[in-house]
């Protein structure tokens, strides 16, 4: 699962002052056993002195952090705060040692993402994905054609209204990879990073006010672009991987999660398939211990 388009994260502008505070925690929680001095945090997050001691006041004022000896440190009760959100995410208290002993056995990072409502959201990382997207937090829309795994087993309304967002020249494709993601147990990416920024301005283009004969051209350079997945006859030789996604079902055989292992390289097509077993196994236990 790569993020490709937007991510449903809101429309609205970005605002600096709430990403300087947000750029801050991300660097704290990064060095909980080692507290930062102002400097470091200023040549660590960019951001000038003025500000990052502005910003730094004010989350010790909230109790968010801990200022000792001239140093900064994530205080217990932001801790506390984190430990009371968790709750609203019991999958990934019941799937983080399973992602975590998946991803040291095949040494490359990996990720959990949850199912809420029309998005998914990143709830777990473990190991450092080079995909800037992949962080704690993020949501993605599920829309084509990424999230494929979480489609795959929907019923068959729900596939087609699916598919007929794509894409008119991805839908025939597309149909063919869900069938096969079905058939093997895991979704691959195989769309690099320069790709992927590509189709984000593309697709940006597609849903605002342009005449059909624009948009019918967009469309056709989103379909090249997008080489969706792999078919069964096209794993052979070297293959290019971004991510690997295999489906946790409820009792119910609903897809509510995926675990992702995001080698993002080359490897030869019987590797991928181990891998991609590997994931589908790790992504089978939590489904057992889900629906137990």
């Amino acid at each position: 699962m790569t993020s490709t388009v937007s991510d449903g994260n809101g429309t609205g502008q970005p605002s600096p002052p709430t990403q300087r505070v947000v750029r801050t925690i991300e660097l704290l929680t990064t060095s909980i056993d080692t507290p930062l001095s102002l400097a470091e945090i200023v040549r660590r997050t960019g951001l000038s002195r003025a500000t990052a001691h502005a910003v730094l006041a004010q989350l010790t004022q909230d109790g968010w952090v801990t200022r000792r000896d001239g140093n900064f440190s994530i205080s217990t009760g932001f801790v506390a705060l984190v430990q009371r959100a968790e709750r609203g995410f019991p999958m990934r208290r019941l799937a983080a040692s399973v992602l975590h002993h998946m991803a040291g056995t095949l040494d490359i990072p990996a990720f959990l993402a949850e199912r809420t409502g029309e998005s998914i959201t990143v709830t777990e990382v473990v190991g450092t994905p080079a995909l800037e997207w992949i962080r704690p937090g993020r949501r993605v829309a599920l829309r084509p054609t990424v999230c494929r795994e979480f489609v795959a087993w929907s019923p068959d309304d729900e596939i087609t209204r699916w598919v007929d967002a794509a894409p008119t020249g991805a839908r025939h494709r597309l149909r063919d990879v869900l069938g096969e993601i079905r058939e093997r147990g895991y979704a691959i990416e195989r769309m690099t990073p320069d790709h992927a920024q590509m189709v984000d301005a593309l697709a940006s283009l597609r849903e605002s006010p342009v005449p059909d004969s624009l948009r019918s051209r967009v469309d056709g350079l989103l379909t090249e672009l997008t080489t969706i997945d792999y078919l069964a006859d096209e794993t052979v030789g070297q293959v290019a991987v971004v991510t690997i996604g295999a489906p946790i079902f409820d009792e119910s055989g609903r897809v509510v999660a995926s675990i992702v292992a995001v080698p993002n390289r080359e490897m030869s097509a019987d590797e991928l398939r181990e891998l991609g077993k590997t994931v589908s196994h790790a992504a089978g236990e939590v489904s057992a211990a889900h629906s137990g």
